[in-house]
């Protein structure tokens, strides 16, 4: 059968879904496109492929997604049946018809996330289920200093989940940083780097708070980094506050 590649940008809330990639008896970002698509089909199944597996609770402002469709049909069809079949916790947008040779996974060079941390003393409604509630004080200088220790080319084993599907865990980190929004109180962290391993990131922000606010030296980053030992890392930042940001396929968009 001869099928067509379509490329779509995803937009999705995360906090309903028991993470992207499709598990039996749970409602998952990829079973609900991959759903919608039989419909589509009359009962051919598709299937999806994302250039990452967002953990439950985790949002994405531009997943990557491919897949193979069994004909042809436009582009602007294909989005408006893919918005209007699936939850409205989803969007596609950026549709395109691609070489059958691009994989969104395989294909990507990098990837970029943004932490959010409400820092408010009372969380705020209308942002709690896109952020991580931490209300102690948190020294902006001392959070500076610890994302600094991160970039670089690292093997982040004492930051990745004993559940990381990979034993090769060096990564390079391009940039991190944190600035503040004065007006809803947030501090907005960003990661860029050319993988991240299963939660990397929400460990990395469980011990960085716990620097941010003094519960933890400064010195202790670059010593446990060294130390390859989860244990010794902070626990896991909450989900919610994690947001897949963008993908890049170019060595130059980094």
């Amino acid at each position: 059968m001869e099928t067509v590649r379509y490329k779509f940008l995803l937009s999705y809330d995360g906090t309903e879904f028991s993470g992207f990639q499709f598990q039996p008896d749970r409602y998952t970002i990829q079973g609900e496109i991959e759903a919608a698509l039989m419909k589509m089909t009359k009962g051919i199944f598709v299937r999806i492929h994302g250039a990452g597996r967002t953990d439950a609770g985790v949002h994405a402002r531009a997943q990557v997604i491919h897949f193979d469709y069994p004909q042809y049909l436009a582009v602007d069809a294909m989005q408006r049946a893919l918005n209007t079949l699936t939850s409205d916790a989803l969007a596609f947008f950026a549709g395109e018809i691609v070489d059958p040779s691009f994989h969104a996974r395989f294909c990507a060079k990098g990837k970029q996330y943004v932490y959010r941390v409400d820092n408010s003393l009372v969380a705020n409604p209308f942002t709690q289920r896109y952020t991580h509630h931490h209300p102690y004080q948190m020294d902006k200088e001392q959070v500076d200093k610890a994302l600094s220790y991160f970039v670089g080319e690292h093997d982040f084993t004492t930051f990745s989940s004993t559940r990381a599907e990979t034993d090769n865990r060096v990564r390079t980190i391009y940039e991190a940083k944190c600035r503040i929004d004065e007006d809803t109180n947030e501090w907005i962290f960003t990661f860029r780097g050319n993988g991240f391993l299963y939660n990397m990131i929400r460990i990395i922000m469980g011990t960085v708070l716990q620097v941010s606010d003094g519960r933890r030296p400064l010195e202790d980053i670059p010593r446990i980094l060294e130390a390859k030992d989860r244990n010794l890392a902070g626990p896991t930042g909450s989900p919610k506050g994690l947001r897949m940001e963008e993908v890049y396929y170019t060595t130059e968009s980094k």
